[in-house]
């Protein structure tokens, strides 16, 4: 369904002229101009306010460069979802540490303080803040140089140490890497990866995603009658009118919606009913 089809449907409902079109002639057209707002409102308390729905569960990924610790966020952010880690790519089994506290947050890096071996992070000022700074770059080999085990080096393209070694004699990293294969692995640069909730629940007729109607043709990204529903007993509850059974309505699609939007639950196994097990053959007696 489109924007114009369910605003037509809630006019109907609540006995108001259906219109033809929306955006059109919205200026000059008080009911449309309601219609719209309302709409975009009860998209977005239906998207972001109620839960995480997978239709807008998305993820972004930071690359670390040796230097940066302040990551913007994606552009197509609206929150963490409720169960949200960041996770470094050299850290599988245990997640960085949130910082929620901001005073907490200054003072750890006034004291250059992590806590475990994982890292931290904390969300201040539309970035994500991460400590400390993911991946030491060393850009140059240095022959007579002792490297030890985590040490970096480079020519062409970066690698870590991975054998205890003191390269000497005459020629390039290159050389001396092709001849000690086992000393040195090619350096893959860490990253932090985290799940968000896309603010971007409008489907555009124009092409792409946003958090707001623009046009007729418009979409909402996810249940469309539960859009309806909630326009139409907010519209009836804004305007003084009886609208107990129609919130009802509502409420009991919402549920569904939400119901429907995660898996099934798991059923744990168990013997058969024929099979014998503790003295019970499955028979009742």
């Amino acid at each position: 369904m489109t924007l114009l089809s369910v605003v037509q449907d809630v006019c109907a409902t609540v006995g108001v002229v259906m219109p033809t079109a929306i955006f059109s002639n919205i200026t000059g057209n008080r009911t449309m101009q309601e219609m719209v707002s309302l709409a975009n409102e009860m998209a977005q308390r239906i998207a972001y306010d109620l839960r995480d729905w997978n239709m807008l569960k998305t993820s972004a990924t930071f690359t670390g460069d040796g230097v940066t610790t302040e990551f913007d966020l994606p552009a197509n952010y609206k929150r963490m979802l409720l169960t949200s880690n960041l996770w470094l790519s050299t850290s599988s089994q245990t997640p960085m540490t949130f910082i929620a506290d901001t005073d907490e947050w200054m003072k750890r890096r006034l004291n250059s303080a992590t806590y475990g071996t994982w890292g931290e992070w904390t969300l201040l000022g539309g970035k994500i803040h991460i400590w400390p700074v993911m991946g030491v770059i060393v850009p140059a080999w240095v022959s007579g140089v002792t490297y030890e085990i985590g040490d970096y080096a480079a020519d062409a393209s970066l690698w870590v140490c991975h054998v205890k070694n003191t390269p000497s004699g005459p020629g390039t990293f290159a050389d001396y890497r092709a001849a000690n294969p086992t000393h040195w692995a090619a350096y893959v640069q860490p990253r932090a990866t985290f799940a968000y909730l896309d603010k971007n629940c409008i489907n555009l007729a124009s092409g792409g995603h946003g958090d707001r109607f623009m046009a007729d043709g418009d979409s909402f990204a996810l249940d469309e009658r539960v859009l309806k529903l909630g326009m139409i007993w907010q519209w009836k509850a804004q305007k003084g009118s009886p609208y107990a059974e129609d919130m009802g309505s509502y409420g009991d699609a919402l549920t569904n919606a939400m119901g429907a939007d995660g898996p099934a639950p798991i059923m744990l196994t168990r013997p058969a009913s024929s099979t014998s097990w503790g003295g019970w053959d499955g028979r009742i007696q």
